[in-house]
């Protein structure tokens, strides 16, 4: 269940080709909760942090993950991964993770350069599967055409999209570098809707993510999302599904 928890948290959801509705700002923290959900049961298997940093003509975001105390019994999860971003147009130029998993560690650094619409990515990532072991790497090119973003880089991407312009079932698609390769995401809007979150209202807009490789095959399940119908276009609900019940990442608010 952890692995799956691990996941959804990193695909703090994503991006499409959109006119901007206003910039971010320049420093902002963000908490959420990561709820297990099967039948009457709803526990807090984890929590994650988000952290934007303006520097000069760069954004750095910084998504801090773990599980808690309980859940670290199954599957420990210590995670921190960091995007530095253009500020012209929240395309990423540096991804890192360093995860801390199941007593396994691992990290990847991805750098990025564009030349007009092709994107060229280096990904060098570093594995230890046991304290006494070494530390082992490997280097893997990446390719595409196109917008692409990391795993943290798409939460703020998308924050900038206008999404009272969009029509009902529109859907984009762009690229995404994981650590190992490119995937494809799929973004669908389906509409406004209101959400009930700890007893208070919010009007959203609803979305859901579909992650596929460039055989159309899925590589993970789909995911919903409900962002904040206002000016912050803050996520305030995930949702997934798992073998046994659900997960739901819940905003909790901002520090």
């Amino acid at each position: 269940m952890m692995r799956r928890i691990a996941t959804f948290i990193l695909t703090l959801l994503s991006v499409a080709l959109l006119k901007a509705a206003s910039p971010l700002p320049a420093a902002e923290t963000l908490n959420y909760k990561v709820m297990f959900k099967w039948g009457i049961v709803q526990k807090q298997a984890g929590r994650a942090t988000l952290q934007l940093k303006q520097q000069g003509n760069t954004f750095i975001a910084t998504l801090f993950a773990r599980s808690e105390p309980w859940a670290d019994r199954f599957y420990s999860l210590r995670d921190t991964l960091t995007s530095t971003m253009s500020v012209s147009d929240i395309m990423p130029v540096r991804y890192e993770r360093i995860a801390h998993e199941d007593g396994k560690y691992a990290r990847d650094v991805i750098t990025m350069t564009r030349q007009g619409n092709s994107v060229n990515g280096k990904s060098v990532r570093y594995r230890r599967r046991k304290d006494t072991d070494p530390v082992s790497s490997t280097t893997i090119s990446l390719q595409a055409e196109g917008p692409t973003v990391d795993l943290v880089s798409v939460f703020y991407y998308l924050r900038t999209i206008d999404f009272s312009t969009l029509a009902d079932g529109h859907s984009h698609t762009i690229n995404i570098f994981s650590g190992k390769r490119k995937e494809l995401l799929t973004i669908t809007y389906h509409g406004r809707e209101e959400l009930t979150l700890d007893g208070t209202k919010y009007p959203t807009y609803r979305l859901s993510f579909t992650f596929t490789d460039e055989k159309s095959s899925k590589t993970s399940d789909d995911i919903d999302t409900w962002i904040w119908a206002n000016d912050t276009r803050i996520p305030l609900k995930l949702e997934g599904k798992l073998k046994v019940g659900k997960i739901r990442c819940l905003y909790t608010g901002k520090l």
